[in-house]
């Protein structure tokens, strides 16, 4: 059994959000990439389509998630599925930052509106 503390993590930042990831290609993983997200309070997402399903787990606070054009409020517990080839968007609104939980697979890409694309070193 492999174990990724806390400390061991290593963080990315990228528009107004921080990627702890725990778990990818880099760290030993052939298949999943786990990280936690964390959403600065007043950060409002930048929307992407993404080549891979993903699945977030609300942790604290609340954010809402946009999916295929559709936004819901999203709290602590609350479960967001993004379905590969949807368009999605993470905000958060409140005066306090929130975390989540996301996995996916190896491979994970974004197309961004203008055309261009991230493959996020959390993935690789």
């Amino acid at each position: 059994m492999s174990v990724i503390r806390e400390q061991d993590a290593v963080a990315h930042q990228l528009h107004g959000a921080t990627f702890s990831s725990f778990v990818a290609p880099s760290s030993g993983s052939s298949e999943l990439c786990a990280w936690r997200l964390e959403v600065a309070p007043a950060t409002t997402g930048v929307p992407h389509r993404v080549n891979r399903e993903e699945v977030l787990l609300v942790l604290t606070g609340e954010l809402t998630a946009t999916v295929d054009g559709v936004g819901t409020v999203v709290r602590s517990g609350d479960v967001v599925f993004v379905p590969a080839g949807a368009s999605f968007a993470l905000d958060n609104t409140s005066g306090a930052a929130a975390t989540a939980w996301v996995t996916t697979t190896v491979g994970l890409e974004a197309l961004l509106a203008d055309g261009s694309s991230i493959s996020p070193p959390w993935v690789r």
